[in-house]
């Protein structure tokens, strides 16, 4: 009865959720495939591929090694990365080029599910987070196809809508065949909803394996790219939402009349919202440069005599540019967002700063604060504070940057053990050849001293993390 109502809702919707697609610009790109096309290339695929999915920018980046790591390990199987948003796409395209083929997934009309299960037929489908389509994960049970959940996490507003259908969410959950969840709240919740035990696994977050085949270009962005001189102080606030950019602005107003040799750059989490924010860094009375116009690679003037803010309207460099910077600070935070990654700064060796709004990423909060790595302020006054004792105290600033690191470096190798968990399903699902990770990195192992990822007694002969049913 549940997935009657679900569909009988869906088409009632329909119309809207049609209206929505086209009226959003970033969303017209791929419309016909989300009504169920698909495009000729991956029709004329002659082997069966394994399909992941991404939502966005964050999900590509965060799943990109797990999916070169396939295509070593299996180069005769065809990969497919989907994605929602535009700047997935761009993601899949320019760090999967010549790895993974691109499409949009479709939307959860039955129709448009079947279209693409039947044209791709897939080995397995690997699902980053937690994207539950009802329709997508019953046709790929249907049809013998097995799913996985890899770095999967419930919010906890998403948890409260989904006690609510508890009886459907059973039924779903008994569809997916595993459950590779990021922390031991994650494992708690998706039990709490009916997922068996016995295949849910906490594994840790793959963020903290992110940028590993980066960092070498990475360099490639200096101070002088970015016009800020060597005798300048740069403090950037990444992944920024409405109302967290005047707070940091006001931050910094507060601190260049002592410091006039600090330099902010603000980099929107949505970069459509950049025009809104140049206004609203011209009304502080701040002269403003945009990214964009900085050109890619050459360097800028720096000679420049007063404060400013630099304004990253462009995608893929936040990351990074976070190498350059005194202090960070992650947005999403100060707001109740639930808060974005931060690992990108931490793994620069960089002090974090984040606010109270943490549900997102409340456990990598935790362990980067009893590390001494990250510091959680409770509002602009406190923010303020630190903006400035990093300013006037650096080697403090380099000291919780050290430790910000090692907890990124305790907790690597959630790809590798990922990896391996893949490697046992598909070979029991289908005629897939095993996985060879003896070429997996050397930090490939799951640290037992980990505060984010525990080792334990699997519920599988695989011994990298614990599973739901071992306790």
């Amino acid at each position: 009865m549940g997935w009657i109502i679900y569909n009988l809702l869906l088409i009632l919707i329909s119309p809207l959720i049609v209206l929505v697609l086209l009226s959003k610009a970033r969303c017209r790109r791929g419309f016909i495939q989300r009504l169920g096309y698909v495009p000729p290339r991956l029709r004329a695929m002659s082997q069966q591929p394994i399909w992941v999915h991404a939502v966005s920018l964050g999900e590509v980046l965060t799943v990109a090694p797990l999916v070169k790591i396939l295509r070593a390990s299996y180069p005769h199987v065809p990969l497919v990365v989907s994605t929602v948003t535009e700047t997935g796409r761009e993601a899949v395209e320019q760090r999967l080029a010549g790895v993974a083929e691109h499409c949009y997934l479709p939307l959860d009309f039955p129709w448009a599910i079947g279209a693409y299960i039947r044209a791709l037929r897939p080995l397995a489908f690997i699902c980053v987070e937690t994207e539950l389509w009802p329709n997508l994960f019953a046709r790929l049970h249907r049809d013998g196809v097995p799913s996985v959940l890899v770095n999967g996490r419930i919010s906890s507003r998403s948890f409260r809508r989904y006690v609510w259908i508890r009886p459907f969410m059973r039924r779903l959950l008994a569809k997916v065949s595993l459950c590779l969840m990021q922390s031991d709240r994650d494992v708690h919740r998706i039990c709490q909803l009916g997922a068996d035990p016995r295949r849910v696994f906490r594994m840790g977050n793959m963020k903290c394996d992110q940028g590993l085949e980066h960092d070498s270009d990475d360099q490639r962005f200096t101070r002088e790219t970015l016009g800020v001189g060597e005798s300048e102080i740069l403090f950037v606030a990444g992944s920024t939402h409405p109302g967290e950019e005047a707070a940091l602005l006001r931050a910094y107003l507060a601190i260049r009349k002592e410091y006039p040799q600090a330099v902010l750059l603000l980099a929107p989490r949505h970069i459509e919202r950049a025009d809104e924010v140049e206004r609203l860094i011209r009304q502080c009375g701040l002269s403003v440069i945009r990214r964009s116009l900085m050109g890619h690679g050459a360097p800028v003037d720096t000679a420049h005599s007063s404060s400013r803010v630099i304004l990253l309207d462009t995608r893929g460099e936040l990351a990074a540019i976070y190498a350059l910077c005194r202090i960070a600070f992650v947005g999403g935070t100060l707001v109740p967002i639930g808060g974005h990654n931060l690992l990108e700064p931490a793994r620069w060796g960089k002090p974090v700063l984040f606010g109270p709004y943490v549900d997102h990423c409340a456990e990598i909060a935790e362990a980067l604060v009893q590390a001494g790595g990250g510091i959680q302020v409770k509002d602009e006054s406190e923010l303020t504070m630190y903006l400035r004792k990093a300013i006037c105290a650096p080697h403090w600033a380099e000291e919780i940057g050290r430790a910000a690191r090692t907890v990124v470096e305790a907790n690597r190798g959630v790809v590798a053990s990922t990896a391996r968990y893949l490697e046992t399903l598909l070979a029991d699902s289908a005629n897939v050849p095993p996985m060879d990770v003896a070429e997996a990195p050397s930090n490939a192992s799951v640290n037992a001293r980990s505060p984010i990822v525990s080792k334990g007694a699997p519920g599988t002969s695989i011994p990298v993390a614990r599973s739901a049913g071992s306790r």
